[in-house]
């Protein structure tokens, strides 16, 4: 390669597109040291040149028109950055169509179709980098395709999204309510409008699934992830957890086992205060990986924010510069070549915490007892407690080890016993590490 700039066409300049053209204005020598060539933004997409913007970009840089990037032929490197399916899907496989290398923060995208991009990329000779995409600016997708290449990884478990970790973790700490909580993380900017994606799982099951293609080299979807949110998570439930030695985070959870069986997950679970997870508050991501060879390792920093996300997707983009440079490009792209082999639930494995309403009477815990024995579900702790005022009594059960079959047989055996009332909640429970 002879030339001595790379010219990028950035799609998008809302917070990480504005955060990316700041760090490619200021860092310019930086970014020339570790490529050996002038990276420029030669062109931005935008809905409205007019829009007054935080950072100010020259008039000439910006365009309303798609086709400016993805049919100028001295654009090598598309960066897209405006989220969501549509248009961005085609705006990206146009972009590969014309031998152009794509850089993206889109989780959504790469999460539904993240093959066909990659298949096609492949086809092209074409690099597609997606770091952003996952969590942020800690560099974990990197990682999984080169610092464990040589290793197995067998479980991959953490958290994914700021917004319901910042709401646990206050719930946690003032013993305050999810609604509340909820409200607050809203106003501050945490969490959008409409919070549905981030409360229900949905955005940590994208980024699980992205994990899990790439950690595995096994094409998950995001149909293959079992998916709870955290909006029944209760004040009582958090309270429970911290008299037990457990926090609640909202995990995701992918697993691999010696017959390359696989289970991903994202669901509340209550984690041993022991465990490096627990100690994860506010907005900030972590993604605790262990590897057959190396152990355990975790990943830790901002999930999001302008300059954290910014700073990964240029960190690609300083890749793709190097790999253009070397005429290597395309070499990195991970298509997933194992066949995929999903776990069925009698393989799935773990402690869990239910939490239950009853009618306060002889002979109920006897009953509920039978059923678990009838369901292969041993008991670790039981603690009974009278509700203030009424004629129940709270039960928590603490079971050990049991598979996930069995469980919600038991579930469902419940729903006809006329002595209980409501069953109030059920969580996974993830052991220390002294456990």
């Amino acid at each position: 390669m002879k030339k001595k700039s790379v010219k990028v066409g950035l799609i998008g300049l809302g917070t990480v597109g504005t955060g990316v053209v700041r760090i490619v204005s200021d860092h310019q020598e930086d970014l020339f040291k570790k490529t050996g060539l002038n990276i420029e933004i030669h062109k931005i997409l935008v809905q409205d040149k007019a829009k007054k913007r935080s950072l100010s970009v020259p008039e000439h840089l910006l365009t309303a028109n798609v086709e400016d990037i993805l049919y100028d032929s001295e654009i090598d490197i598309v960066i897209e950055v405006i989220g969501g399916i549509y248009p961005a899907k085609e705006y990206v496989l146009a972009a590969l169509e014309q031998g152009k290398h794509i850089i993206t923060a889109n989780k959504d995208l790469m999460a539904l179709h993240g093959a066909e991009i990659l298949n096609l990329a492949q086809e092209k000779n074409c690099d597609v980098f997606y770091e952003a995409s996952v969590a942020g600016g800690i560099p974990i997708l990197r990682a999984l395709v080169e610092s464990f290449s040589s290793d197995r990884i067998t479980k991959m478990m953490g958290i994914v999204n700021g917004t319901t970790n910042y709401i646990l973790s206050k719930m946690n700490q003032e013993g305050a309510d999810y609604a509340e909580v909820l409200k607050e993380a809203q106003a501050l900017g945490y969490a959008e409008a409409d919070p549905t994606s981030d409360v229900e799982g949905l955005d940590a099951a994208r980024k699980m699934a992205i994990l899990s293609t790439l950690g595995f080299r096994v094409a998950v979807n995001l149909d293959d992830v079992d998916v709870t949110g955290i909006s029944h998570i209760s004040k009582e439930d958090i309270a429970y957890g911290k008299k037990l030695g457990f926090e609640i985070k909202l995990l995701g959870l992918a697993q691999c086992d010696d017959s390359d069986e696989i289970e991903v997950s994202v669901q509340p679970t209550m984690i041993h205060s022991s465990h490096p997870l627990a100690a994860v508050n506010g907005v900030f991501n972590a993604v605790y990986v262990h590897g057959k060879a190396v152990g355990e390792t975790m990943f830790y920093g901002p999930g999001a924010g302008e300059l954290p996300t910014a700073t990964a997707v240029v960190s690609d983009l300083v890749a793709v510069v190097k790999n253009m440079k070397f005429g290597v490009t395309g070499r990195e792209i991970v298509v997933p070549y194992k066949e995929k082999r999903l776990k069925s639930d009698n393989k799935k494995f773990s402690k869990y915490f239910l939490r239950m309403i009853v009618t306060d009477r002889r002979g109920v815990l006897a009953k509920i007892t039978q059923l678990l024995a009838d369901n292969n579900i041993s008991l670790d702790q039981v603690i009974q407690q009278p509700c203030s005022g009424e004629e129940y009594a709270e039960i928590v059960l603490i079971t050990y080890e049991i598979a996930k079959s069995d469980l919600d047989g038991f579930l469902y055996s419940m729903r006809d016993v006329d002595v209980v009332k409501e069953i109030k909640s059920c969580y996974r429970i993830e052991k220390g590490e002294e456990q």
